[in-house]
């Protein structure tokens, strides 16, 4: 007679499965436990889960958001871009560099007025974030919002990478005043041909 042997432990890819399906099947139990699992992967999963659910709470969000891991962070803010309630300002001084983009994001999508102060000053050219991505989202965000107090900071951006005068290009859609045509003229000339692309399409240029 062979031994009996210990039932296989689950693996981090099994009870993500387990999480993701949950978030399919109406488990709202199962999906919920998977915030407290050790694996990061799984933490996020189990946010998605429950946003499918409609059982994510705003302290779910919250404390999702101090997690220690960056992928659980990042992911929070991403579903915190629909739930006002939740704050995210602090968030854009994450030390994780794909959390703060995903927050300057979130924060576009909000609409959120109020941190237009705090997105300019990481899409700063030169002293802003350092990861470019970073002030990529920010200019982005800064043109969703279209507060008139954010245009210096995507006029500032003009001066960036291409990626971002692209963005800041584009940006200048959400905005209107002699300031704006003459920094879309000014973006006609720039080397990139994409930031002139958006700057013929904006000035009605054929």
């Amino acid at each position: 007679m062979q031994p009996a042997t210990e039932p296989e432990k689950e693996t981090v890819t099994d009870r993500r499965r387990a999480v993701a399906t949950a978030g399919h099947v109406g488990d709202t139990a199962r999906a919920r436990a998977g915030l407290v699992d050790p694996e990061p992967a799984v933490r996020s999963t189990a946010l998605g889960a429950l946003d499918r659910l409609g059982s994510l709470e705003d302290r779910d969000l919250r404390s999702a958001l101090d997690d220690p891991a960056a992928p659980v962070r990042r992911r929070a803010a991403e579903l915190a871009a629909t739930r006002r309630a939740v704050d995210l300002l602090g968030h854009l001084d994450d030390p994780d560099p794909s959390v703060v983009e995903m927050t300057a994001w979130a924060m576009g999508e909000r609409e959120e007025r109020g941190a237009v102060p705090a997105l300019a000053r990481v899409s700063a050219a030169g002293s802003g974030h350092d990861d470019p991505l970073c002030r990529e989202a920010a200019v982005a965000a800064l043109g969703a919002i279209g507060d008139d107090s954010g245009l210096p900071a995507v006029l500032d951006a003009l001066d960036d990478k291409p990626a971002i005068r692209r963005r800041a290009a584009v940006a200048l859609a959400a905005f209107d005043g002699p300031e704006v045509d003459a920094a879309l003229h000014r973006c006609l000339e720039d080397r990139d041909w994409q930031v002139r692309q958006v700057a013929e399409d904006l000035l009605a240029i054929d």
